[in-house]
């Protein structure tokens, strides 16, 4: 669908008033009507019809009002990543831009600042190195990276639990792995033998914090083997986990893939996989009526 949009969009592109164009995107990129009018020298009312001109002339709205702050439509947003495409292209003919290669087209990515680096990199290596893409990575917390999938400043989300969702947010949940968890040390702390119980007994523990599922199944285990492990950090944080099992504090709970260089050098070892326990990552998307083709190759690599 997104395919049939853009090649509607690019013939209409070709009658297009290039003015209305750039009066939209420089609303766009102020977000505020009353400014940019100031800025261009034009009354607020000549902005505003010129911008509906163009909205007339594409057939959908560019622009929502909640309260005094005007928004994107989805519509709105794909028409300013044409917008910055055109415009950069025409920069690149007076000379004042130094690119190669086709246009580009950007691929917003929001992944959860507490998730596994290696496994960001394994979800987007199939758009890494791509010269037509402009890849833009943002990290923060569940509700902040929700919030931008909604407004449309993000095309797809990475998280490793579903997020709440209703009618009026119609987010879509793409399971991409499910990862088994393991106890994971140094060397030393496997030199012994003895059953998981007596391992758990014997060493300090690294834990996710309490509102992971992965801690959630941690307790649930340790109680059936009727374990009180001393826990000697709770981290939120994997990146942070995987420093302090380097500097020998203790046995980390996490998924290997989080050491998985650690584990290739030796440094680390993963030692018994703990049953039942595994962390589940996710993608998610907003069901758009015009998705970026890019999260496709995406979430689908085996057919892009």
């Amino acid at each position: 669908m997104f395919a049939r949009y853009r090649s509607l969009l690019s013939n209409i592109m070709a009658a297009l008033n290039y003015n209305h164009l750039r009066y939209f995107w420089a609303v766009a990129h102020d977000g505020n009507l009353t400014r940019t009018a100031e800025r261009l020298n034009l009354t607020q009312s000549a902005l505003s019809v010129q911008i509906r001109k163009l909205e007339e002339r594409l057939g959908h709205p560019l622009f929502e009002r909640r309260g005094r702050q005007l928004h994107l439509t989805e519509a709105g947003r794909i028409a300013l990543d044409h917008a910055d495409a055109i415009f950069a292209a025409g920069d690149e003919l007076l000379g004042t831009l130094r690119q190669t290669g086709a246009a580009r087209q950007a691929l917003r990515v929001g992944s959860l600042a507490t998730l596994s680096r290696n496994f960001q990199m394994e979800f987007l290596r199939p758009v890494l190195g791509r010269t037509d893409i402009d890849l833009i990575l943002r990290s923060g917390s569940t509700a902040e990276l929700m919030s931008a999938l909604e407004a449309l400043n993000l095309d797809v989300v990475l998280i490793n639990q579903t997020p709440a969702g209703d009618a009026l947010t119609p987010f879509v949940a793409h399971r991409l792995a499910e990862r088994a968890v393991s106890l994971v040390g140094t060397p030393d702390r496997f030199r012994d033998t003895g059953s998981l119980a007596e391992r758990l007994r014997t060493h300090p523990v690294i834990l996710p914090t309490v509102e992971s599922s992965v801690r959630t199944g941690f307790d649930a285990l340790a109680d059936r083997l009727g374990v009180r492990p001393q826990i000697v950090a709770e981290v939120e944080d994997m990146a942070m986990m995987r420093l302090l099992a380097r500097e020998d504090i203790g046995l980390a709970v996490l998924p290997p893939i989080v050491v998985k260089d650690e584990i290739a050098g030796g440094v680390l070892v993963e030692g018994e996989p703990l049953p039942g326990i595994a962390e589940t990552f996710y993608a998610v998307t907003m069901a758009r009526r015009f998705p970026n083709p890019l999260v496709r190759a995406l979430l689908h690599p085996e057919a892009a």
